[in-house]
């Protein structure tokens, strides 16, 4: 099974530099009080250290994450997407990095096996803006609005944080249906094969 990253903004119009924290932006959002947002996000924290994660929504800077997307498409170029983008979460939920700020992205990448040079060149550009305008325009065609989403074989979808039970439960399904069926008495046909074809067995 091959597992490929997706570039997908929840916020586009978001600037570069917000001084905003996270729970004043989320009660702002979604009309909640600081305290509801700071509950909600406390959740969120628990979930991910059950699952071996450490979140610090505290120290959070949010920013826009145009150019990171753009980033790991051209980590993708050069087989380095999972690692780039894994690099980018433990820089933004873990370590409080700013993400939107070049230089930041640059270390980042330069961490995880490309070159300095190529990556500068590449932010100062609009270079790899397609290419994450192209995933986004895929994301619109199946009406995703939410992450995280999992789309499995161009057909089944997982919403959510959902438990291990939910992903294995759809690849079985997948399994299952990918499966062939073979028709018909296998003894009674011809059967051919580099070496030529065998007749039915009488």
């Amino acid at each position: 099974m091959e597992v490929t990253y997706r570039c997908f903004e929840l916020d586009p119009t978001m600037g570069r530099d917000i001084k905003e924290n996270m729970y004043e932006a989320l009660a702002k959002k979604y009309g909640m009080s600081i305290a509801q947002a700071k509950a909600n996000t406390e959740r969120m924290t628990q979930m991910a250290k059950d699952a071996g994660l450490e979140y610090h929504f505290d120290t959070l800077i949010l920013t826009n994450t145009f150019d990171a997307h753009r980033l790991t498409m051209l980590a993708k170029k050069q087989g380095l997407m999972q690692e780039m983008t894994e690099r980018l979460l433990r820089a933004y939920f873990t370590e409080s990095k700013h993400i939107g700020n070049h230089e930041t992205l640059t270390q980042l990448a330069v961490e995880v096996g490309l070159e300095r040079e190529a990556v500068e060149k590449m932010l100062a550009s609009d270079e790899m803006a397609d290419a994450v305008r192209a995933d986004e325009a895929v994301a619109r065609q199946y009406q995703i609005n939410s992450v995280p989403f999992f789309l499995i074989n161009k057909k089944y979808a997982v919403t959510g944080a959902q438990p291990i039970e939910v992903f294995v439960q759809a690849l079985r399904k997948v399994i299952a249906e990918d499966e062939i069926v073979v028709l018909g008495d296998a003894d009674n046909g011809v059967v051919c094969d580099e070496n030529g074809c065998e007749l039915p067995k009488k």
